[in-house]
């Protein structure tokens, strides 16, 4: 492929790999044949500026709340080098486009990250900012999860229109809510509930539950804490009633594999036992080869050197569920996610999930 210490850019035409060519109007960077144009175009092929450089550009969704959270990493990056030049590229993901059906209805995996990573494949970008919990298991060839900063609060938090706690809403009470994962523990807590899509940027779903839309609406935390919204929180539910998300609470900074001077910049971000955590937990859902159209919630601690996993799998109407917990050691992050996996698809989770695949 010749030199990596250069940005290898792409020219899409597919009859003539030249046309537009980027060594016309830039001398210093390497052209692509048109054998390895169509390789770059899947993904498969990328070129990677290893040395140091002047400029960096981060990739993030355009919502509020994606663009705070890239600027908080845009702040810290500039921090630690201040002679570097960072910007934002905001960039429409599939689940940006799409605002009126359910997730659970849309399918496949990485709706919010998956236009995101491509222009990282591409070498538009360095670095792309994610929610954890929007990211899949299994990441594409060649791109690696550099850097997780440390977690915000991951609970769920109800919002009711009279603020009214869960226990004290209406019989029969109208509850928005976008998560399965939501949907089925709020039904098995209460089953009186009747639960609705909600769908949106965050200040959408705030206005609808102000419009009368629903009664209660129920979010995650740390989106509210990061946006300084966390005084329109009614309650904090404790995981035990709503046990989070896989990653709710963390972000994902995702990077090149061999792109060395990005990961030796971001390193400083990360954080142990945040990343210790998000490791099981991640390794869980890899083994339950969980989506977001699957109820799954997953949840791990670190106690001096003990990890504690808390994991759960559940029908949709929340009748059925398995929970367990497990602990060890944390060097065995990832064993202990598929362990705990295994046990409750022993219990019960394999016939659950079959169920819901054999629906979708």
């Amino acid at each position: 492929m010749g030199e990596r210490s250069h940005r290898l850019l792409l020219s899409r035409a597919r009859g003539n790999p030249t046309k537009n060519c980027p060594r016309l109007a830039r001398p210093n960077l390497l052209c692509l044949c048109h054998h390895e144009v169509e390789q770059a175009e899947r993904g498969l092929l990328v070129g990677i500026e290893n040395g140091p450089r002047s400029s960096l550009v981060i990739g993030t969704r355009g919502s509020r709340l994606a663009t705070l959270q890239a600027e908080w990493v845009q702040s810290r990056l500039r921090e630690l080098a201040p002679h570097l030049s960072i910007r934002l590229q905001r960039i429409r993901t599939s689940g940006d486009k799409i605002v009126d059906v359910p997730l659970a209805k849309i399918g496949g995996k990485g709706l919010f990250v998956k236009e995101i990573e491509e222009a990282l494949l591409r070498g538009e970008i360095d670095l792309a900012v994610h929610s954890m919990k929007d990211v899949p298991s299994a990441l594409p060839q060649g791109l690696v999860i550099v850097c997780i900063p440390e977690r915000e609060d991951p609970r769920d938090v109800l919002l009711s229109r009279d603020g009214l706690v869960l226990e004290k809403l209406r019989l029969g009470a109208e509850v928005g809510t976008s998560s399965l994962r939501r949907q089925a523990q709020l039904l098995s807590y209460r089953s009186d509930l009747s639960i609705h899509m909600l769908r949106g940027n965050l200040d959408t779903r705030l206005r609808k539950l102000q419009d009368g839309e629903y009664d209660a609406i129920v979010l995650a935390a740390a989106g509210l804490r990061r946006l300084g919204w966390n005084g329109q929180v009614t309650e904090y539910l404790s995981p035990q009633v709503s046990l989070p998300a896989i990653g709710q609470g963390a972000l994902a900074l995702e990077g090149r594999q061999d792109d060395s001077f990005v990961q030796e910049l971001i390193g400083p971000l990360d954080h142990p036992h945040t990343r210790v955590a998000v490791t099981a937990e991640r390794a869980f859902l890899a083994r339950l080869e969980g989506g977001c159209q699957v109820p799954i919630g997953g949840y791990a601690v670190v106690h001096d050197h003990t990890l504690s996993l808390d994991g759960l799998v559940a029908s949709v109407d929340g009748k059925r569920m398995v929970r367990d917990t497990i602990r060890g050691p944390v060097q065995e992050a990832r064993q202990l996610g598929l362990q705990l996996a295994e046990r409750l698809l022993g219990a019960g989770g394999d016939s659950i999930l079959n169920d819901i695949y054999g629906q979708a």
